[in-house]
């Protein structure tokens, strides 16, 4: 969701294979299931999809899986067949690359967000999707959803209206971006400089000095040193001559100012 445009290479997030359950895998045992419905129940209710249809919630709730993925890890490049998928749990993030392995996150996805409606509407995209902290999705059926949009106005009707807040949202974002205090350009920053160089299962952090960091977020290094040690002594970030680490992902995200999080 920001405006940042980092100093990294190309990503580095490395695609693994997630341990996923199964929504038939209620032959496996009540614990299994309870914690997988409670999750996913309640993204569900919060999505756009809970105000889908009664009958086609229950069919894309019976074709899903859920899948578990650490922090760090790229779960959809540039490129790949479109699909769909409900943020249950953890924080996502959704950026470009450039030819020069530059990036620039355009959204945060937090629990109840739904990823790739746009693709599935308009065709593969040239987005990456990453996990920031240890994060949980239930994939959703992309056929079965296109397929209920062109033969009913409501489920269609729905898509546009997640389309268009969408949209805001980034329009939001921007005026962030560009009219933000400090503690917020420094906390987007913070974000995207750690997520470019996280690999599955390390330490979230940012290899960026104060001067640099003042000059990304376009304000003086003693404004932004004021800035990090207040972050420092609420227990979200770590810091060191030439790096900060990023302790509390969820509560910077907060910091942020992102739409979602107001």
């Amino acid at each position: 969701m920001s405006g940042c445009i980092s100093r990294a290479s190309q990503p580095t997030g490395e695609q693994e294979k997630p341990h996923v359950s199964s929504l038939a895998a209620q032959r496996l045992g009540p614990n299994l299931v309870g914690v997988v419905d409670l999750d996913v129940d309640d993204a569900l209710e919060r999505s756009f999809i809970g105000r889908l249809p009664v009958e086609l919630i229950a069919t894309l709730r019976s074709e899903g899986e859920r899948a578990d993925y650490p922090a760090g890890t790229t779960v959809y490049r540039s490129g790949d067949a479109p699909r769909a998928a409900l943020v249950v749990r953890g924080l996502i993030r959704v950026f470009l690359s450039s030819p020069e392995g530059r990036q620039v996150t355009v959204r945060y996805a937090r629990p109840g967000d739904v990823l790739g409606i746009a693709v599935v509407v308009g065709g593969p995209a040239a987005t990456n999707v990453q996990t920031v902290e240890p994060s949980s999705v239930f994939r959703i059926s992309a056929r079965t959803l296109t397929a209920a949009a062109r033969r009913d106005p409501r489920v269609s009707w729905a898509i546009a209206a997640e389309l268009n807040r969408r949209l805001y949202d980034v329009l939001e974002q921007t005026a962030v971006n560009a009219f933000g205090s400090v503690r917020q350009r420094v906390a987007v920053h913070l974000l995207d400089l750690a997520s470019d160089g996280q690999r599955p299962r390390g330490r979230l952090e940012a290899h960026v000095s104060q001067q640099e960091l003042a000059d990304a977020a376009g304000s003086v290094r003693e404004v932004v040193a004021r800035a990090l040690r207040d972050l420092r002594v609420e227990g979200i970030v770590a810091t060191t001559a030439d790096r900060v680490l990023i302790l509390d992902p969820a509560r910077l995200y907060e910091l942020s100012g992102s739409p979602q999080a107001l």
